[in-house]
C-alpha cells in the first residue's frame, strides 16, 4: 500500500507539472490524492498547509522583500556601483569588476539574484556596452555575480531553507554564507580580470583614496541595511525576523527621507511587486507543508537514504551524487522549489554521513542560484536576455565558462567544511 501511494504521490505531482500546472498547486492535488488513498483524513491537507506558514520567523521573509525591493528603487543602486567603482574600477576590465562588487554590496541588501540582475544589469549593462565590451560577458559577468546575494546576509532563502530543515538557526545559515559569498565573488573577479587582459577590455580611472572616501560617505546609508541585519542578529540584539522589520523600516527612511528619489507612487509600486513576489513564495512554503507529511509518513527518505548508500558508502561520492540531483533539479524547477522538496529527503542523508545541516544549506543555496542561471527556466537568464536582446542561447554559450568557475566554487564548499562553518563557530553560533 506504501508503495503504490508512493507511486500516486510523484505520478500525480509529475504529471501536473508536465501538463503545465503550477509547482504549488501540483504539490497540494498530489498531497490530497496520496492521504485520501491512505485513508487518512481529509483534514490533514489543511491542517500541514496552515502549519507550513504558520511561524514566527517566516515573518521575515516579506520584511526581507520588501526592504530589498525599497532599496533597489531608492538611490542605492546609483550608490553602491559608485562605491565599487572608487575601490575596484582602476583594473583592467574595471566595470566587469565593478559589476561584481557592486552585487556583492547590493546583494547584502536585497537577498535577491533576480532583484539583483534586474537593478544593477540596468545600469552597468548599457555601460559596459559603451566602454568596448561584449554583451552577452557583460550578461555573463552580471547573471553569476548576481548569485552571490543569495549566499550573502539577509537571505530568505535561507529562511525558508532553515524551516524545511525543521528549524535551524537563521543567524548561524547568515554567517555561513559570508565567506562563500565572498569566495564566489573573488573566483568571479580573477576569471573577469583573465577574459580581460585576453580581450584588452578598457581599465577604469586611476585609483584615488579621495574618490573612495566621497564614495563611502554617500553610500553608507544604504550599507547600513547589512550592518542592522549582520552585527544585530549576531550579537543577539534582534532576531531574524525583529531585524527584518527593523531593517524594512530603515530602508523606507532612507529611501524617502535621506536619499529622496523615492516617491509615495513609487513606493504603491513597490508594495505591489513585494506582494507579488511574496504570495508565490508563501503558497509554494504553504503547499509544502502537506507534501512533507506525505514525504514523511511514507517514509520516502528513509528510502533514498538506503538508495544512495547501497549504491556507494563513499562521502566524497554521495556529496558528488547530491551535488548533480540539486543541479540537474535546478534546470526545471524555482529555487524556492527545490529548497522545500528537497531538504526532507537529502538532509537525512548528509546526516547520516556528517555533513552538518549548516553546511548544506549553502551548498543548497549555491546550487539553486546556479539553476537561475541555467536553461530552460532560468529566471536571472532570462532577465539577462531582456537587457540586452541576446537569446537565450547565445548567453548559454558565453556563461558557460563562468559556470565552471561557479561548479569549481561549490566543490569547494562542499569538500571544505571550514569555508561554511568557520565563521559561525568563530561567533558561537554552532
Amino acid at each position: 500500500m506504501e508503495t503504490v501511494a508512493i507511486g500516486i504521490l510523484l505520478g500525480v505531482f509529475f504529471l501536473l507539472i508536465f501538463l503545465g500546472g503550477h509547482i504549488s498547486y501540483s504539490m497540494m492535488a498530489a498531497s490530497a490524492v496520496t492521504i485520501l488513498y491512505l485513508g487518512l483524513s481529509p483534514t490533514q491537507v489543511i491542517n500541514t498547509l496552515v502549519d507550513g506558514v504558520d511561524g514566527f520567523t517566516f515573518l521575515a521573509i516579506p520584511f526581507f522583500i520588501l526592504a530589498g525591493d525599497i532599496m533597489a528603487q531608492g538611490g542605492i543602486s546609483d550608490r553602491l556601483i559608485m562605491l565599487a567603482d572608487a575601490l575596484v574600477g582602476w583594473m583592467r576590465g574595471g566595470l566587469a569588476m565593478v559589476n561584481i562588487v557592486a552585487s556583492l554590496f547590493f546583494g547584502g541588501i536585497s537577498g535577491s539574484a533576480t532583484a539583483d540582475t534586474a537593478s544593477l544589469g540596468a545600469i552597468l549593462i548599457p555601460m559596459m556596452r559603451k566602454q568596448g565590451y561584449d554583451d552577452e560577458f557583460s550578461a555573463a559577468v552580471t547573471m553569476t555575480s548576481s548569485v552571490q546575494g543569495m549566499l550573502i546576509p539577509p537571505s530568505h532563502n535561507m529562511i525558508i531553507y532553515a524551516m524545511a530543515a525543521g528549524g535551524l538557526s537563521v543567524s548561524a545559515l547568515f554567517m555561513a554564507g559570508i565567506v562563500p559569498g565572498v569566495l564566489l565573488g573573488v573566483a568571479l573577479m580573477i576569471f573577469s580580470f583573465y577574459l580581460s587582459v585576453k580581450r584588452n577590455y578598457p581599465k577604469g580611472n586611476p585609483f584615488s583614496l579621495r574618490t573612495l572616501i566621497k564614495a563611502v560617505g554617500k553610500s553608507i546609508w544604504g550599507l547600513g541595511t547589512v550592518l542592522i541585519v549582520v552585527v544585530g542578529v549576531v550579537a543577539g540584539v534582534f532576531t531574524a525576523t525583529e531585524s527584518a522589520a527593523i531593517a524594512c523600516l530603515y530602508a523606507l527612511v532612507v529611501s524617502m527621507l535621506v536619499y529622496r528619489e523615492l516617491s509615495w507612487k513609487q513606493l504603491l509600486n513597490v508594495l505591489k511587486s513585494s506582494i507579488k513576489t511574496l504570495s508565490t513564495v508563501l503558497i509554494l512554503i504553504a503547499a509544502s507543508g502537506p507534501f512533507g507529511f506525505c514525504i514523511t509518513y511514507l517514509k520516502i527518505p528513509a528510502l533514498v537514504v538506503d538508495g544512495l548508500l547501497s549504491l556507494t558508502d563513499s562521502k566524497f561520492v554521495l556529496l558528488l551524487l547530491i551535488n548533480l540531483v540539486i543541479l540537474l533539479l535546478g534546470m526545471i524547477l524555482g529555487m524556492a522549489s527545490i529548497i522545500v522538496i528537497t531538504t526532507p529527503i537529502i538532509l537525512p542523508i548528509l546526516l547520516s554521513i556528517g555533513v552538518s545541516p549548516i553546511q548544506f544549506g549553502v551548498m543548497l543555496i549555491l546550487n539553486c542560484g546556479i539553476g537561475l542561471i541555467t536553461p530552460p527556466v532560468g529566471g536571472v537568464l532570462f532577465i539577462g536576455s531582456g537587457l540586452t536582446g541576446k537569446s537565450i542561447e547565445q548567453l548559454t554559450k558565453h556563461t558557460f565558462p563562468f559556470l565552471i568557475v561557479m561548479l569549481i566554487v561549490l566543490l569547494l564548499i562542499t569538500y571544505i567544511p571550514a569555508l561554511s562553518l568557520a565563521l559561525p563557530q568563530a561567533l558561537g553560533l554552532l
